[in-house]
């Protein structure tokens, strides 16, 4: 609760907020999507949906690409498929975001027998359980416990 010339004001819990004394202003909420640069869309996305079990949301031209939206199950955050032009040295790196799983270990077997490749097994921490794996561009994403 705040107040201003003496009325009590209650934020809804679920939206942030900057306050000064004249003007409140909503804050960033979600991350709506991330990019995954690439090589070839189009095995990229045979892997993203075949391989890890993601869903399309939209594919459709962007200049001489395509702007390829797939989703997580269950997430609101999208992953897309796009290398912004000038961008290609960030094809096969290291992606700065990890993925979740319920079960890391199980996850881990599961993907692997569906041929995704591995460059680090599961391992347990303090903090949990992680593992990592590469797509076809070499691209390396974490796999993480909650």
């Amino acid at each position: 609760m705040w107040r201003k010339d003496g009325v009590a004001f209650v934020d809804p819990p679920e939206v942030p907020f900057i306050r000064n004394a004249e003007t409140v202003i909503p804050m960033i909420k979600a991350v709506k999507f991330v990019s995954v640069p690439t090589r070839d869309q189009d095995r990229a996305l045979a892997f993203y949906v075949e391989k890890l079990g993601f869903r399309v949301v939209t594919d459709q031209p962007f200049g001489e690409q395509r702007w390829i939206e797939l989703r997580v199950p269950g997430a609101e955050t999208g992953v897309v498929l796009f290398t912004p032009q000038g961008h290609e040295e960030r094809i096969g790196g290291f992606m700065n975001m990890a993925f979740t799983a319920d079960d890391v270990r199980k996850t881990y077997e599961e993907l692997s027998a569906r041929g995704v490749e591995f460059v680090q097994p599961p391992k347990t921490e303090h903090w949990g359980t992680s593992a990592v794996f590469k797509d076809p561009d070499g691209n390396t994403f974490v796999l993480s416990s909650k």
